[in-house]
């Protein structure tokens, strides 16, 4: 990968350091901005950190607070039962009017394509502040798939100062759709920062350490993620149609499925799997046990965006349950297969991989065009080398 590179920058500090906030709502964002923010943390001189976070969703952001160590300075504790996207879009906008009134950042930064995303660049927007949008660019080119993603990150890039896209072919995006963008930057993902932090300094919990520890001699672990709403109802029985089939047909498999929450999900997943003896059933895994039993598979198939770039790097064929893709580079690379939520392509792939071991060889073996693990030390040189010109930054 050709990253963009970084400028050569004073190393004499600045008078006073630049505020920056980091500000996310979920646990992908999360898992991906952890890492910076620590890299932030760790250059005090440099950066005055803070972090705001809107807790779009509860439970499982906190697991990533815990695990890095980051205790916000904001936390807009937003996440109602059965919220819609109204309810989460004003809630963050409103809330982000106050702490940033309250923080006077120097520079906001954002991460991918939440609704959380979309509203803090809205409110930096409105503020004047300048945005900094972390894993830009990526594109499906399709506003309804996914949704209500694609419009997030067209939107983010639209209104961002600077943008970190994690690959060239991302960063060619932003250029086309929005040719007067100024400050595109290849860095990688620091996705990989996260997951080559995590397996260093963390053990899988309980729930994990049983899966792995149950499997027996000669048997293979499939791991299966879904929770996009396009997925909701018949596409998601499809998929799981599609998973009972593989097990059926391969007696050698075990299948570990991190049961999403949301009733649309759970409700059709543990009537399909509930008693089935080759089936573990997971409760929503904390980041650390994710990772370690992304490591433990054979094969992953997964609706999300970031285990797409995540597996890879551990050597892991994934299908995707989706149509589309804004992560193409893994497609091009042959890292990821699109099979869609569409039990007869799932069965075919999958059946390839488990039955064909230069199949298996020709996708687990393949470079990750999402980076080294190195984003985030990208991602600071650049701010050094942009922020003595802050007054610039906003269009």
């Amino acid at each position: 990968m050709a990253y963009t590179p970084i400028p050569v920058s004073s190393s004499v500090p600045p008078t006073r350091p630049y505020r920056l906030l980091s500000v996310f709502g979920t646990r992908p964002e999360a898992i991906k901005m952890a890492p910076l923010v620590k890299a932030l943390e760790a250059e005090p001189a440099w950066f005055e950190s803070r972090v705001c976070v809107t807790a779009q969703h509860r439970e499982m952001l906190d697991q990533v607070l815990s695990l890095f160590a980051i205790v916000p300075h904001a936390d807009l504790n937003v996440m109602q039962p059965n919220q819609d996207l109204y309810q989460i879009t004003s809630a963050v906008l409103l809330g982000m009017r106050d702490v940033l009134q309250a923080e006077q950042p120097d520079l906001v930064l954002v991460h991918g394509d939440t609704t959380t995303t979309l509203a803090t660049s809205l409110a930096c927007f409105y503020e004047r502040i300048p945005v900094a949008h972390v894993e830009a660019g990526l594109r499906t080119f399709d506003l309804e798939n996914p949704f209500p993603e694609e419009l997030n990150r067209w939107v983010t890039d639209t209104i961002s100062a600077i943008h970190f896209a994690p690959t060239a072919e991302s960063a060619q995006h932003i250029h086309h759709t929005l040719p007067h963008a100024k400050n595109v930057l290849v860095t990688g993902n620091s996705v990989i920062d996260a997951l080559f932090y995590t397996l260093d300094h963390a053990q899988p919990g309980p729930a994990v350490a049983k899966v792995l520890g149950s499997l027996e001699d000669g048997q293979r672990l499939l791991v299966c993620t879904t929770h996009r709403r396009e997925n909701f109802g018949e596409p998601l029985q499809e998929i799981l149609t599609g998973l009972e089939t593989l097990l059926t047909q391969f007696s050698d498999t075990v299948l570990a499925i991190p049961v999403h929450p949301n009733p649309n999900v759970k409700t059709m997943v543990e009537e399909r799997f509930a008693n089935h003896p080759r089936v573990h059933l997971l409760k929503p895994l904390e980041y650390p046990d994710f990772c370690h039993l992304m490591r433990a598979a054979t094969l992953i198939l997964t609706d999300s965006g970031g285990v797409q770039e995540e597996a890879p790097s551990l050597g892991k064929p994934v299908l995707v349950l989706r149509d589309t893709t804004e992560r193409p580079e893994a497609v091009a690379m042959g890292t990821v297969k699109l099979v869609g939520p569409h039990s007869e392509a799932i069965v075919r792939e999958a059946s390839e991989l488990l039955s064909n071991p230069a199949a298996y060889a020709a996708m687990a073996n393949r470079v990750n065009p999402y980076g080294d693990g190195n984003a985030c030390q990208r991602m600071i040189g650049h701010l050094k080398a942009l922020l003595p010109q802050q007054a610039g930054l906003i269009n």
